[in-house]
């Protein structure tokens, strides 16, 4: 068999055994598959549009030119892992005196999981070629190096980065991690996806911030899962009213998007909700070792108390329900000046 051949026949074991170890979906592009990207990335940041996100300016270059961050490699092997909810996320944006929680947050840190996955299938992946006498190294990546796997995802033909800037896929929906495994290999490439949006706009009109200035761009400074998760400090006055009860991350944009009528469903026991939709209450009363007990295994724990309960204080404010003044009281006395700032700040709120 010719070397084209044996490559042909290992990638094709290769998808088999990947959606064996539970992934939704695979596809393969070269590392200099996306030119485009860097000079969207080195526009965005110029905006000023990722905000405190220092890390996106830092290492642009890898960033935005895969092949530059391990020249070595020959294919990219783009995974989605589907965590497809059960229920409505939208419907907890109606119980105000509950905590939003983002749906890919309510089951254990999808970074470990994954991770594991990929690694089980690059190991795999370098046993087996071994055994056809062909060398392979492999990296991989889950969201914590500087890849940008979105549009990297689109190369491989997984989905499309949608008018939200999200990976969306004709059989995948919306609901799915993205992770990479870079290799030496030079596997046979897919071809990229194209976009499918159409004249649809439900992911622009439903954003509570109007955090896209125009179709395919975002401005993650008014961005809510911005906000809630990377963003340290106060919230602008004008903002807080429209995080609602969302305390981590937001699923708007997601959950409206028709393409979800073909969401792959989640294999992964581990992404089922065990989280909910706790009780602002109960959630202002915790202290950091009660937030790290609670949050334990869980991508929420790496924001710590302190944003938490922050974004906490704000849900309080925006409740409009009384009962919850007394957790606001106690909150404005907390140590930490923004959780207390927040605080007074619902006070306020709740006494209009």
């Amino acid at each position: 068999m010719t070397t084209q051949g044996t490559l042909a026949g290992l990638k094709q074991r290769l998808v088999a055994r990947a959606l064996a170890e539970g992934f939704a979906a695979v596809g393969m592009c070269a590392p200099d598959a996306i030119p485009e990207a860097g000079g969207r990335l080195a526009s965005f940041v110029a905006a000023g549009r990722h905000g405190q996100m220092g890390w996106m300016a830092e290492r642009m270059h890898w960033r935005g030119d895969p092949a530059a961050l391990w020249p070595q490699a020959r294919t990219v092997v783009m995974l989605a892992e589907a965590y497809t909810p059960d229920t409505d996320p939208l419907a907890v944006l109606q119980q105000r005196d509950r905590g939003a929680v983002s749906v890919y947050a309510q089951g254990r840190d999808y970074h470990d999981l994954v991770k594991k996955r990929l690694k089980r299938v690059g190991r795999w992946l370098i046993a087996e070629a071994e055994n056809v006498s062909v060398p392979a190294e492999i990296k991989v990546f889950v969201d914590t190096a500087p890849v940008m796997e979105k549009p990297l995802g689109q190369a491989a033909g997984l989905g499309w980065q949608g008018r939200h800037t999200n990976l969306v896929g004709r059989t995948l929906g919306s609901w799915f991690f993205l992770g990479a495994i870079f290799t030496t290999l030079d596997l046979p490439k897919d071809m990229p996806e194209q976009d499918h949006c159409g004249t649809c706009r439900a992911c622009l009109d439903i954003c509570p911030t109007g955090a896209f200035p125009a179709p395919y761009e975002l401005d993650a400074r008014r961005c809510i899962s911005y906000l809630t998760i990377e963003y340290d400090g106060p919230v602008e006055a004008e903002l807080r009213p429209l995080l609602g009860n969302r305390i981590y991350g937001c699923d708007d944009c997601l959950a409206v998007c028709p393409w979800n009528k073909f969401a792959a469903s989640a294999r992964e026991a581990g992404y089922a909700a065990r989280i909910g939709a706790p009780p602002l209450a109960e959630l202002a009363a915790l202290d950091d070792a009660g937030f790290r007990g609670l949050f334990s295994g869980s991508a929420i724990k790496r924001i710590g108390r302190n944003r938490f309960v922050r974004n906490v204080a704000y849900a309080i404010g925006n409740s409009g329900d009384p009962a919850l003044r007394p957790a606001a009281e106690r909150l404005a006395a907390d140590p930490d000046p923004t959780v207390a700032e927040a605080a007074r700040w619902a006070l306020a709120r709740l006494a209009e």
